[in-house]
């Protein structure tokens, strides 16, 4: 965004950015999955998993955007239908390998990086999306995770791995 000057838009709807949601923390799936797989209680049975908290986007995305360094005259809501990142971002993942290498990033093909699709299908729902975690919590799986820290803290290890620019 700060590289091409282009805005940084929410490429959703308007009902994922009103609305309440929750999202699920890779680490966390993963300890209940140990959790589902070695505690009695919770053997053969399903699980929601999510980290606990809801959050709107309007107040998420201007406070991811704060930390990755965006500058906040390009920070936007979605205006109308969804912009999915796909249809947003496509014609300029060209210029990915040249910031790769002026930053001296591992990764040159931003295709390894991103799946817009999968944001787009996530970020486009047209209704809030909040799960319970009530059968989890009855069974003995308490895990908890806050939304912001988990984007955050893998924010920082994708700079750390150089994935990602450091912060200016």
């Amino acid at each position: 965004s700060n590289e091409l000057d282009l805005p940084f838009r929410f490429p959703g709807s308007e009902a994922q950015w009103n609305g309440l949601t929750d999202m699920t923390d890779a680490g966390l799936l993963a300890e209940q999955m140990v959790w589902a797989a070695t505690d009695p209680a919770g053997a053969d049975e399903p699980f929601n998993i999510v980290n606990g908290d809801v959050f709107r986007w309007r107040w998420m995305w201007p406070r991811l955007a704060a930390y990755l360094g965006v500058d906040p005259a390009r920070v936007e809501g979605p205006e109308g239908e969804p912009q999915p990142f796909e249809a947003q971002l496509t014609e300029h993942e060209g210029a990915w390998p040249a910031i790769a290498e002026q930053y001296g990033l591992v990764e040159p093909d931003i295709g390894r990086l991103a799946s817009w699709w999968h944001t787009d299908a996530d970020l486009g729902r047209p209704m809030e999306v909040v799960t319970d975690m009530s059968k989890s919590r009855e069974a003995g799986f308490l895990g908890y995770r806050r939304t912001e820290r988990s984007f955050t803290d893998l924010f920082d290890r994708y700079r750390a791995d150089r994935l990602i620019p450091a912060r200016s």
